[in-house]
């Protein structure tokens, strides 16, 4: 017997084959993005007190309402804007299924998906595992800004939604004002959906403000809008995340949840309705991840890699023209194992591979992660 695949043009994601290259050969591992240092004593102590307090079984499918309350505190105070937690709040495993399940939720055979290039990989398997189309559009290099004018030449009568990311995956580019303006401009007085990752919102840096889609009513109303709490709080192992969505499209995004995860990991939701009460825990972060950005960029300076800017999420990425015309791919798969860091060639994050000859660093990690790893760059 043979599967005809539904997704016949994936294979093994570039995070799984150099994170395995980099333990083969013992690489420093600067490419997937996670952090290294320990998260919060007092969450994972808490998680622990869930436990034995008996929080063991199933949450509620849309998860538990005194968390979904403490997320609509947070959303109010962080961007002025009333969410309702029991019908406009669904907890989920993780910000990848969030993004996953408001596709599902939107997307019927035909539809196409405007979304930005260079792109988190999940985005085109989940709106091709749909029977939809995916229409990639180039984001501006070296700055990876979105070209409006283009999308305003790309929407179609199929167009259903349009994907955005911000802080963005994996080029650390984010919204501005105009960027909202230009949005806004673009989906007045039509039928599209804004289906929105914003994983990163706390790792923003430079005292830029995150431009949420739930600051803006007129985008809000059409938006699926998708977040993690383990990117916010060192625990991207957990795989918890909400989708906040208007009560609408909540109703038919639960459709497809319950009959997917149903429900999510009980002790950590318990935990967490308490500790979101903690405002500094979330407002502290951008400036403990802007030092080791900085300090990455200090050290890196003894390279011969040219850093790109970056205002947010995990990640910097990194033009070698200096050292090699060998492509992004070939230049990560040899400094994993001659230079011993593993790093993601960015080509891997577009439909065609194309190749700027750049790569991504992860800087969440320990100094003398950083450290470890630039003393060997500085050798190549």
């Amino acid at each position: 017997m043979q599967i005809k695949s539904k997704l016949p043009n994936v294979g093994t994601t570039i995070f799984t084959v150099m994170s395995a290259l980099a333990t083969e050969h013992k690489a420093v591992n600067l490419g997937q993005g996670f952090p290294d240092y320990p998260m919060s004593e007092e969450l994972t102590a808490k998680v622990a007190e869930a436990m034995r307090n008996g929080h063991n079984q199933y949450a509620p499918m849309p998860g538990l309402i005194g968390l979904r309350e403490s997320i609509a505190e947070k959303v109010e105070f962080l961007y002025k804007t009333k969410i309702n937690p029991d019908t406009e709040i669904t907890i989920t495993p993780g910000g990848t299924y969030a993004i996953y399940s408001s596709l599902t939720t939107i997307l019927q055979p035909g539809d196409e998906v405007i979304l930005f290039e260079p792109a988190y990989d999940s985005y085109i398997p989940n709106i091709e595992i749909n029977g939809a189309k995916a229409v990639p559009l180039p984001l501006t290099y070296p700055d990876y800004k979105i070209d409006w004018d283009l999308v305003r030449s790309s929407i179609t009568a199929k167009t259903k939604a349009i994907l955005i990311n911000s802080p963005h995956n994996p080029t650390g580019s984010v919204l501005d004002k105009n960027d909202i303006a230009e949005l806004k401009s673009i989906v007045a007085g039509t039928e599209l959906f804004i289906v929105s990752d914003e994983v990163y919102e706390h790792l923003i840096y430079d005292e830029l403000p995150h431009e949420s889609m739930l600051k803006y009513p007129e985008l809000f109303e059409r938006s699926f809008v998708n977040f993690s709490f383990g990117k916010t709080y060192h625990c991207t192992g957990w795989k918890l995340g909400y989708c906040i969505a208007p009560a609408a499209f909540t109703k038919e995004f639960r459709k497809v949840h319950q009959f997917n995860c149903f429900s999510c990991f009980t002790p950590a939701q318990v935990a967490l309705a308490e500790y979101l009460k903690n405002k500094d825990a979330y407002l502290s972060l951008p400036r403990f991840m802007q030092q080791k950005r900085d300090y990455f960029i200090e050290l890196m300076k003894n390279t011969k890699f040219d850093l790109l800017s970056t205002s947010g999420s995990y990640f910097i990425c990194a033009s070698y023209g200096r050292i090699s015309e060998e492509s992004d791919k070939d230049l990560a798969i040899r400094l994993t194992k001659e230079a011993g860091v593993a790093t993601i060639p960015l080509s891997a994050f577009y439909h065609n591979q194309k190749d700027d000859k750049v790569v991504r660093f992860c800087f969440s990690k320990q100094n003398r992660t950083l450290q470890q790893a630039v003393e060997r760059l500085m050798k190549i």
